[in-house]
């Protein structure tokens, strides 16, 4: 073969060959030789994205829990409001805050520490200022802290890095914070915010604030601390239990904030000193007057069906044997009827001239058809026609306390019903054992008969008796 026929053989060789090496430079970017290889890409390179530099935490300049679930944390540049105790927060629109609530001249707490200074030992309305406070392991320092309650409080932190919420939350007077709103902190709160509905409805029964705080912020308290046979006793002990007295023992039933039961003074009670838990119960010397009345022979044999008598009384026990577990009256008791008093409670009574019983109640007589008012709110325990009664009503007002109404021409309720003070149950008559239009009115306190003088224009909660 020629040389020139062989060079036209290879040429086709060494073109592959610069062809292969050119595609070696695309894809390693290196030349065959080693040297590095580079040309000018005109095509535009992707858009890198810069980072943003982290804002500095948001720090609070003050705070205030205006109760419970309302307050705000003021920030340089605006107000958060929280309308769930600090579970969650917004930024406050012009209307959401006034200046009352970010005034100085709002008592921190004021409303709800007035309320818990009526029980012993509550905390005063200053919340204590704290300069630190522990979560896990750290001791993180405090710019802000107010209590509503000597449990429930808040803190503000002199550093917003420390904690995730505005603010941290105790329940447990301090000794554990927590950094938001958990389910045992909205249980705490909850049986918080009862306390004080119950401390509120109790002590709006007492005459005065000084009364109130007077009861309430005693262990044991017996309104009044002196009484006489005849009359009733209102015991109010701030824990459960229960007293024996003349022989009985009374349960003390819950009622706001603390623990009540009646004690009944019988006509039997000797005078002397008696102790009641931590209180001393005086029970003074009192003479009852003698009554003489003359009834017809035929009215006489009445109280000799003993069998009649005993089968009504089994009903007339029955509807007194159950009362409601708590007061069922707020305003004061009235008056059933207006009318001449004919006999007074405790009068000794004599019958056609041997004796009969001591009359336990008050007869007031009024002409026949005058309506008859409920001395107070409760329920009609019984109302019917009784043997010796004669058209009768039992109205419980709670706690073991009924009132009785005897004699009467009309009844005007029935069993079940609830009624409130002042209500119209009945007429004025002279049914069963009865000389003449009259209203037999009468007070039991667990069974035992009470003066109605006691109650008239008031209630147990107003016999606080005055210091000195």
């Amino acid at each position: 073969m020629s040389v020139k026929s062989r060079k036209r053989r290879q040429w086709p060789l060494l073109a592959g060959a610069c062809l292969l090496a050119a595609c070696v430079v695309i894809l390693v970017g290196k030349s065959p030789f080693g040297a590095p290889f580079s040309w000018k890409d005109n095509t535009p390179a992707a858009a890198v994205a810069t980072p943003l530099p982290t804002p500095p935490p948001r720090e609070a300049v003050e705070f205030r829990m205006l109760d419970f679930d309302r307050g705000w944390v003021k920030y340089a540049d605006g107000i958060a409001i929280t309308e769930d105790g600090g579970s969650q927060w917004r930024e406050a629109l012009g209307t959401d805050i006034t200046s009352e609530d970010t005034g100085d001249s709002l008592p921190i707490g004021g409303p709800i520490m007035e309320l818990l200074s009526l029980e012993a030992g509550s905390a005063s309305q200053d919340s204590p200022k704290l300069l630190s406070v522990t979560v896990g392991n750290a001791s993180l320092q405090v710019k802000q802290s107010q209590f509503l309650t000597p449990r429930i409080g808040w803190v503000l932190l002199v550093s917003s890095k420390d904690s995730k919420n505005p603010l941290l939350i105790t329940t447990d007077g301090g000794q554990t914070w927590v950094d938001g709103m958990t389910t045992e902190v909205k249980e705490a709160i909850l049986k918080e915010k009862n306390h004080l509905q119950q401390l509120k409805m109790e002590s709006a029964l007492y005459g005065t604030k000084e009364d109130a705080k007077t009861v309430i912020g005693s262990k044991w308290k017996l309104v009044p601390d002196s009484a006489a046979p005849g009359d009733v006793v209102l015991v109010r002990h701030n824990e459960p239990g229960s007293i024996t007295w003349l022989d009985k023992t009374y349960t003390l039933q819950p009622y706001g904030t603390g623990y009540f039961t009646y004690l009944p003074i019988t006509m039997s009670a000797k005078p002397g000193k008696y102790p009641i838990g931590d209180q001393t119960l005086t029970i003074q010397p009192k003479k009852f007057e003698t009554q003489y009345l003359k009834v017809t022979a035929q009215m006489e044999s009445m109280k000799q069906d003993t069998g009649r008598i005993a089968a009504d009384q089994k009903k007339i026990d029955l509807a007194r044997s159950k009362s409601e577990p708590q007061f069922l009256f707020s305003g004061p008791f009235v008056q059933p009827v207006e009318g001449i008093l004919t006999t007074p409670y405790g009068y000794t009574r004599y019958v056609n001239g041997k004796y009969d019983s001591s009359h336990l109640a008050i007869d007031l007589a009024a002409k026949e058809g005058t309506p008859i008012k409920a001395t107070n709110d409760g329920v009609v325990a019984l109302a019917e026609t009784l043997y010796l009664t004669g058209n009768a009503i039992y109205i419980d007002h709670g706690m073991g306390l009924f009132s009785q109404y005897a004699h009467l021409s009309e009844l005007r309720v029935k069993t079940g019903d609830r009624v409130k003070q002042g209500d119209i149950i009945g007429l004025v008559g002279t049914t069963g054992f009865s000389t003449g239009p009259h209203l037999h009115f009468a007070f039991w306190a667990h069974n035992v008969q009470v003066n109605p003088n006691l109650f008239f224009n008031t209630t147990p909660f107003r016999w606080v008796q005055p210091k000195g």
